[in-house]
């Protein structure tokens, strides 16, 4: 078993939410412990497929107010911590998967880089240095959730 963080905007695509569904899906399915933000768009996406695999879904919430997760929330912690609630998500994580992107998002994704977390991305920014090159601690860029379950099964071993 695994904590896996999985970042990604609250106003989310219609495909971003397929993707973290069934990304929560095939997590609730390995047994491994989701980790997000716990509120809605890509957060209420893969508690859903989590949930519904019988999974356990931790949010770390940015308020007070523990009922404000979404209704597929295992543990609900409230932190608040606003978006400094990041770092409690990267930290606490073996792996971060990131389904699209937003400001947010960017931020746990640097701040999972910079800490040594891999990451997976499905979507979301293509990483190069000054010079046009690809870092080597880019993401694992991917473009389904089944393609990130297959980079995370390699990571994890």
């Amino acid at each position: 078993m695994a904590y896996v963080g999985v970042v990604g905007p609250s106003d989310a695509s219609h495909d971003e939410l397929g993707a973290a569904r069934e990304l929560g899906v095939g997590l609730g399915r390995r047994g491994h412990v989701v980790v997000c933000g716990g509120l809605g768009g890509v957060m209420a996406a893969v508690s859903r497929g989590a949930a519904a695999a019988g999974g356990t879904v931790v949010g770390l919430l940015p308020g007070t107010d523990r009922a404000d997760a979404n209704p597929d929330v295992t543990v609900a912690i409230p932190t608040g911590l606003g978006e400094l609630r990041n770092a409690l998500l990267v930290r606490s994580s073996n792996v971060v998967v990131s389904v699209g992107g937003s400001w947010g998002t960017l931020s746990e994704v640097a701040l999972a880089v910079r800490t040594g977390v891999p990451v997976i991305a499905i979507g979301g920014w293509r990483m190069t240095t000054a010079d046009g090159r690809t870092p080597a601690d880019e993401p694992h860029r991917v473009a389904t959730a089944d393609a990130a379950l297959v980079v995370l099964d390699r990571l994890l071993g």
